[in-house]
């Protein structure tokens, strides 16, 4: 294959052509020596794209903007977000940009985003650059989420600039190349609603229905089938959150996607004792975005969204809210069902909700490690020695109900991204040492299955891990 990216790469910028307004076209930052870290080889192959250009000098410089496509044309994008509860205007692609779609070998379209490739007019004073370490979290974090079979944005490289970038202390530089079904996000229908351009706004909304919900053009009310289904993705999203433990710990109206997938992997975590006040972020100082609070704060979210669909609701605005208003209603009970349905499967069991309504606070009450419980509840259900106290009068109960073990074990990951393997793998690599985080790749590359050789990524964190907290990056 030819190493010019003109013939491996092809990128098409629909949106900078059908939402200008929306795009500002912006060249990334200049890397002088740009060093891989780590490449994804199989989604590489997924889009189309020469593992083995990508590796070259060429391939390298493509992965941190420095090489365009011939007819790509890369932008930030602009949004607006209530961050933390407070409304910001103005956000956008401060350190990011979109290089533009593509289509891969499956014929499926994507965007490929860079992340840490310098500052755009977004910016807001920040410097637009990104560590190695929170280039490597979003990684190793988003990868894992895909192998759980969670809907997420995915990562095809981290690329080391060489650069120093200045935090608390001076860090190696690194960019993320991002991929995405869209970038599309509830605070970029609140930044086109706050232009008071009604025709922007129904041209944005007709580019996420033909780009995620084709089926909401069929409907009476197109945009009413928008909002219908992006609920719907939304709360089938944040129960699959629920029930792997994950903790987002930035749940902004800009982190919200309007495809349904996970975005923006700062201060990520995986929950470890059940409690729902588990806060990780450093900044998340009053627990808004706990791990309880994750179901609660995606329904104010979507009602941020709705309100930015009101002129294309209904032409009278109070009839507008009335629609959208009843529409929200619906979220509370599409995710209570899908987070019963993914408990009873966790379970396996057929029915049994009232054992499922008192588990959470068995699990609370025990301090129990969550992700291990559920395979020591399908050892137990095997008739093998589990480790389970304090649930001996629930077991009773349990039990009787003949759990599938098997289907148990297919709902439950023997291997997540524990705390204290992903910071002792991203500490490593920072000084050099990729040898951790591959390793740890691979044992999140296949969750389900118990592997030998693979024993400590499946045991809890040691109890002089101690609090642990993460941060955003920038």
């Amino acid at each position: 294959m030819s190493v010019t990216p003109e013939t491996t790469v092809v990128l098409d910028d629909r949106f900078r052509r059908e939402l200008p307004e929306m795009a500002i076209p912006w060249k990334a930052e200049p890397v002088a020596e740009p060093r891989l870290l780590v490449l994804n080889e199989s989604l590489a192959a997924e889009l189309g794209l020469d593992a083995e250009w990508l590796r070259s000098s060429d391939g390298l410089r493509f992965l941190v903007g420095n090489l365009v496509p011939d007819g790509a044309d890369p932008v930030a994008q602009g949004y607006a977000g209530h961050q933390f509860g407070g409304f910001v205007p103005r956000l956008g692609d401060g350190r990011a940009l979109l290089l533009g779609e593509l289509v891969g070998a499956d014929g499926q379209r994507r965007d490929l985003h860079l992340k840490g490739s310098g500052p755009t007019p977004f910016a807001r004073g920040g410097d637009g650059l990104a560590a190695v370490g929170p280039m490597l979290r979003e990684y190793v974090v988003s990868e894992a989420m895909h192998a759980l079979g969670i809907p997420t944005t995915r990562s095809l490289a981290v690329v080391a600039t060489g650069r120093p970038v200045q935090r608390e202390t001076a860090l190696p530089g690194a960019v993320l190349c991002r991929v995405a079904s869209s970038h599309l996000r509830v605070g970029s229908f609140q930044y086109a609603a706050l232009t008071g351009d009604v025709d922007l706004l129904r041209r944005l909304a007709d580019h996420a229905i033909a780009r995620h919900h084709p089926h909401a053009a069929e409907a009476e009310q197109p945009y009413l089938a928008l909002l219908e289904a992006v609920i719907a993705v939304q709360a089938s999203l944040v129960a699959q959150w629920m029930l792997v433990g994950f903790v987002h710990g930035v749940m902004n109206t800009d982190n919200m996607t309007i495809s349904g997938e996970t975005i923006d992997y700062g201060p990520c975590a995986f929950m470890e004792a059940y409690d729902p006040a588990t806060v990780f972020s450093s900044i998340d100082f009053w627990g808004r975005y706990a791990y309880g609070n994750q179901p609660a704060i995606a329904e104010w979210n979507l009602g941020a969204f709705a309100e930015a669909l009101l002129p294309l609701l209904a032409d009278d605005r109070e009839q507008a809210v009335a629609v959208a208003v009843e529409t929200l209603s619906g979220f509370r009970p599409r995710y209570d069902a899908a987070w019963s349905t993914g408990m009873r499967t966790k379970l396996g069991l057929s029915h049994g909700d009232e054992l499922i309504s008192e588990l959470p606070q068995l699990l609370e009450h025990n301090k129990v490690e969550y992700t291990s419980f559920f395979r020591q509840l399908s050892r137990a259900a095997r008739g093998e020695a589990a480790e389970l106290p304090g649930f001996e009068a629930w077991l009773a109960r349990w039990l009787p109900l003949g759990p599938d073990a098997d289907a148990m074990d297919r709902a439950n990951p023997v291997y997540i991204p524990r705390n204290h393997l992903v910071e002792e793998a991203l500490a490593a690599a920072t000084e050099g040492d990729l040898a951790p985080l591959e390793q740890l790749l691979v044992a999140l590359s296949a969750p389900y299955r118990e592997r030998p050789g693979f024993e400590r990524y499946a045991e809890p964190a040691p109890e002089d891990f101690g609090t642990y907290q993460t941060f955003c990056g920038t």
